[in-house]
């Protein structure tokens, strides 16, 4: 039975997003024939006075978690620190683990600049292979976001110290093509591989709408357009407004569900004249699925500036759904890629405007049209992202880079 040793921030019973990719990923696995010890901190997120146990184990996976210290992770020095103790104290695991030793280690990208942990790993257990699966890349979106300067000597440090840890992976892992071709800048690895995040929300068919959910965010609109979740920095909505905008007087509605800053500023730039917009709170996950169902189609940005550096996960989330996908960003961006080769939806850029605007009028009138392209991003989802084919694919490139270092 191989074993894996997995570092990652959080992990159940925690509920986050990223601590549910890894428990999943963990208990796969399991479920796969591996021997899998995890290594979380023990506090909470995002409640972080809540602690747990040093050892337990759940679903067959050991869970051996790391004290550490309550620095605030809602705070720029609190995430520093965090990931300065996590990161050491994975790194010490290398001398300090002396009996049952794994086969591989898998470090994700929280907290921040975590891969650097490797490299004691590899200078002093060089049996051990290792994998890395970034969510994110820094220092990359610190400098889209203009908290870091691109070259700044902190950033130089940073960025030769990445360089190592990079090369000391025997598989890279990345969730799209453009994150897979900033990675390369740093030096490619033995083996590299696209293993996307899945929807927490796997339904098997394509979701029904519910019709007092649909009323209560589109009206009486006969399609309706929802942006559901965080709306940052990341994010941009200009051209969505400009969409909006375009089809106004058409039975075309547009809900934004979403919080941020960039949500706030969206509601400042809506006028009285914007009456196809609505705006809606933010949903329990209890009854997400309903309000991510409830539309026909669903939307999604990003700003050129972080293309590479983060692939918004909604974008899955949608197509778990059966929902076709109206994406403002580049058009080097994972989701513009992933929509024109399977036909997932429209890449919405001011060139695109109109054509894409031409696009949803015509569904608006087409409702066996909008049926077929629901149908055909679930059937896509299934084939491609989904929470069995993307750990069947960890399966397979932790078991290929295995059997690389035995030949």
């Amino acid at each position: 039975m191989p074993s894996a040793r997995i570092y990652y921030h959080h992990y159940a019973p925690d509920d986050n997003v990223s601590a549910r990719h890894f428990t999943d990923l963990a208990e796969g696995l399991t479920q796969r024939g591996w021997d899998v010890t995890v290594c979380p901190s023990n506090r909470g997120y995002p409640d972080e006075t809540k602690t747990f146990a040093a050892h337990q184990v759940l679903h067959r996976v050991d869970i051996r978690r790391v004290w550490r210290p309550r620095f605030p992770q809602a705070r720029n020095i609190g995430r520093i620190a965090n990931a300065a103790w996590m990161t050491l104290a994975w790194g010490t695991q290398a001398i300090s683990v002396r009996r049952n030793r794994p086969d591989v280690i898998l470090i994700g990208t929280d907290p921040i600049l975590s891969v650097l942990a490797v490299i004691p790993w590899k200078f002093t257990r060089p049996g051990v292979q290792v994998a890395h699966w970034g969510f994110d890349i820094y220092p990359e979106a610190a400098i889209a976001e203009d908290m870091l300067r691109a070259y700044s000597p902190l950033v130089r440090v940073i960025r030769a110290s990445l360089r190592l840890a990079y090369r000391c992976c025997d598989l890279i892992a990345d969730i799209g093509p453009c994150m897979r071709e900033l990675l390369a800048t740093y030096g490619s690895p033995a083996r590299v591989a696209t293993l996307t995040p899945w929807a927490l929300v796997e339904p098997a068919q394509p979701t029904t709408p519910d019709p007092i959910v649909r009323r209560e965010l589109f009206g009486d609109a006969k399609l309706g357009l929802l942006y559901s979740g965080t709306f940052g920095r990341a994010h941009s909505y200009d051209e969505l407004l400009a969409l909006a905008r375009s089809l106004r007087g058409e039975p075309i509605a547009f809900c934004f569900a979403g919080r941020g800053n960039r949500a706030d500023q969206l509601k400042k730039a809506v006028t009285s004249e914007d009456t196809n917009i609505r705006f809606a709170g933010f949903a329990a996950e209890a009854e997400l699925e309903k309000r991510l169902g409830a539309a026909d189609i669903h939307l999604a940005s990003l700003q050129p500036a972080w293309t590479g550096t983060v692939v918004p996960s909604k974008f899955f989330g949608s197509l778990a759904i059966g929902r076709p996908v109206v994406f403002a960003g580049s058009v080097d961006a994972a989701i513009a890629r992933w929509i024109q080769q399977y036909d997932l939806g429209w890449l919405l850029q001011p060139s695109t405007l109109e054509t894409t605007a031409a696009a949803l009028r015509d569904l608006a009138q087409s409702p066996d049209k909008v049926r077929t392209i629901q149908a055909r991003c679930h059937r896509v989802y299934q084939e491609q992202f989904s929470r069995e084919h993307v750990i069947n694919g960890w399966d397979h490139e932790l078991r290929a880079i295995l059997a690389a270092r035995r030949s």
